[in-house]
């Protein structure tokens, strides 16, 4: 248990986090390397990863998250009165561990600092590119504690010895059968928070596409949304569906999403994937191709690695391939809401275009954790609830005083 006051916590968090921000720093060139050899991403990419990790951790940001979700920041230092409720207190929930994923850059960072501010003993097991480690001897630093106050070791998945039965809470990130695995190992007392595999779709309605700069603009946002992170994580654009009936037609605006995934490559270049995989990707495109021949449209761009269908066969679920997507024309939200449901496919985030009647309910429908506009799907807000989530709450355990 950390003995600081949370003010003090969250101050050092955003210090901390102020010294990643700084574009001359040799500690974060470093790190932008190492994530982008490990990834095997553009160092651009990696460059706007830390841009939105580091730069939500601003002290008001964090502390009107644990306020809202705990009613104040004092009932982490001391008992409190609650309107309604006993006094109470919230402590921390004990020894955390926190499993970072393959592919999402610093995703364990988020619910370690969150761990933290609840004063959690905390253990990250990080990926061999060091991210969190360098980041949290800083944090260490501008809270003038030692470097062991948060303890981070090198995550080696399958081969991974750790006791996770031991830890009061669990974190883990990654596919459904890493989350199958770790939740094998737990008891019942302990906490299992695990974020396994998740699409996001997006929706573009007719009002939308009302004119060609319009719908070229917004081409540009989706193809953004496609391209980073080469289309791997839980918020990349998976599937997108576009209405029939605006001025632009659906198979148009799939000329329009080729050419500007085409201008955006050159901002976001393809990465140094490894040749193994590359084949992979390469095998999967022409197959895919070969399948949506005689049912759909194809844009393609060799130099630019991407593939864009229109109007593949509703019987093909997502490719999950970089830099691919289909686009299916559509009437209403209810159809995309089937689609997903069809395929199996769990969906984290829906991002739309244009005002559509139905889209939040379609949203709940699909049990998404997030609504927001194409062009933002990569870029979630700290106080946002990932995976249906609270940030810090399930960090603390609650004392009451009725005395």
């Amino acid at each position: 248990m950390i003995k600081k006051p949370v003010r003090t916590i969250i101050g050092a968090i955003a210090a901390a986090a102020a010294r990643w921000m700084e574009r001359t720093s040799a500690q974060r060139e470093a790190a932008i390397a190492a994530v982008s050899a490990r990834t095997g991403y553009a160092s651009s990419m990696v460059e706007y990863a830390f841009d939105r990790l580091f730069g939500t951790f601003d002290r008001h940001g964090l502390e009107a998250i644990v306020t809202d979700e705990l009613g104040s920041l004092d009932v982490l230092d001391r008992f409190v009165d609650r309107v309604g409720r006993p006094r109470a207190r919230a402590l921390p929930v004990g020894r955390v561990c926190i499993i970072s994923s393959r592919t999402t850059v610093g995703v364990a960072i988020v619910p370690a600092v969150f761990a933290l501010c609840a004063k959690c003993e905390v253990l990250v097991k990080d990926r061999e590119d060091h991210l969190a480690a360098e980041f949290f001897t800083t944090v260490a630093d501008e809270l003038e504690a030692p470097r062991n106050a948060i303890a981070v070791e090198t995550w080696t998945g399958e081969s991974e010895t750790t006791d996770l039965g031991s830890f009061d809470a669990v974190v883990a990130f990654g596919s459904d059968a890493t989350m199958a695995r770790i939740a094998r190992q737990l008891p019942t007392t302990t906490r299992f928070i695990p974020y396994g595999s998740k699409a996001s779709g997006g929706y573009v309605s007719r009002d939308a596409l009302q004119d060609s700069v319009g719908a070229r603009d917004l081409a540009r946002r989706v193809a953004f949304d496609l391209l980073l992170y080469e289309t791997e994580g839980c918020l990349s654009l998976h599937a997108l569906f576009v209405e029939r009936g605006g001025a632009v037609s659906p198979a148009e605006f799939g000329t329009m999403l080729t050419d500007a995934i085409s201008s955006a490559a050159v901002e976001l270049p393809v990465g140094s994937a490894d040749v193994r995989r590359q084949a992979r990707v390469a095998m999967a495109r022409d197959l895919a191709t070969f399948a949506a021949h005689d049912t759909a449209s194809i844009h393609s761009h060799p130099a630019a690695s991407h593939l864009v269908v229109v109007d593949p066969s509703w019987d093909e679920a997502p490719q999950f391939l970089p830099r691919t997507i289909a686009i299916r024309s559509i009437d209403d939200p209810a159809q995309a809401t089937a689609y997903f449901e069809r395929h199996g496919v769990p969906i984290e985030a829906l991002a739309i275009a244009g005002s559509t009647a139905g889209i939040a309910a379609a949203a709940q429908a699909m049990k998404a954790a997030r609504i927001t506009n194409l062009g933002l799907l990569q870029a979630p807000p700290l106080g946002g609830f990932h995976g249906g989530r609270p940030r810090i709450a399930e960090f603390v355990r609650w004392i009451a005083d009725e005395t």
